[in-house]
């Protein structure tokens, strides 16, 4: 991981906590499973010990892990894993993976009529951005939401995790959401990054997500490349 962290980024031990979670989560890191010696693994992430401990004694507090005095620290696993990230539902093909964010653009519009009714307001937030799973460009998304909650939005301040920033910021919870997955070709505005060419058919999921009145806060549309992601939800 990078010493330097772009704009909205989390901070370093909480990234590589939801790293940790997501894996937890898709199996790739199975219960019973010890982790690598913290020098060793925080080596590996680029990363002090003090930040890896605080990282995996977040996880502790979660009771997906179990820290051995002289053995070492053990997955503990859990029936659901929760994180910042836990609604999020693309994962690398072979699970998990941290996902980040880039902006490609913010603006505030009156809503297309291709959208479908949502919110109090005739405008809405249209953020559009490059996701990325454990730094491989993964999917690319177009959000909007309503424009009710907020004046304006600064794209400088917006997080990696929207759903973060909605509480932090506008007071706004989302509590639940309806998942649609489908294919739809790639938009036009895809930058270079995104495999997928503009036009060509990939997956997309649509998504409309609901604050705690029980409205739809904002609906998003995320195109993801199918050779890097998949969609995946567990109940357990």
């Amino acid at each position: 991981m990078p010493a330097q962290q772009p704009s909205g980024a989390l901070p370093l031990y909480l990234q590589i906590s939801e790293m940790l979670i997501r894996d937890i989560a898709s199996g790739r890191l199975p219960r019973g499973t010890r982790l690598p010696p913290e020098r060793e693994m925080a080596k590996s992430l680029d990363t002090s010990v003090g930040t890896l401990r605080k990282s995996l004694a977040k996880l502790e507090k979660k009771g997906l892990l179990e820290r051995r005095h002289g053995s070492g620290n053990y997955v503990r696993g859990s029936s659901a894993p929760e994180g910042i990230y836990a609604l999020y539902r693309l994962e690398l093909l072979e699970g998990g993976g941290l996902p980040t964010a880039r902006i490609l653009d913010v603006q505030r519009l009156p809503k297309p009529a291709d959208l479908p009714e949502f919110g109090a307001s005739i405008e809405g937030h249209r953020i559009r951005r490059l996701r990325f799973l454990g730094g491989k460009p993964a999917s690319v998304e177009e959000i909007w939401l309503d424009g009710s909650y907020a004046d304006r939005l600064d794209a400088d301040h917006l997080s990696h995790s929207l759903y973060l920033y909605y509480r932090k910021a506008l007071g706004l919870w989302i509590t639940g959401f309806r998942d649609s997955v489908g294919v739809d070709a790639a938009p036009e505005w895809s930058p270079p990054e995104f495999a997928p060419a503009p036009g060509t058919p990939c997956g997309c999921v649509t998504r409309h997500s609901h604050a705690r009145d029980g409205g739809v806060a904002e609906v998003s549309r995320n195109w993801f490349d199918s050779d890097v992601a998949r969609y995946v939800a567990r109940m357990r």
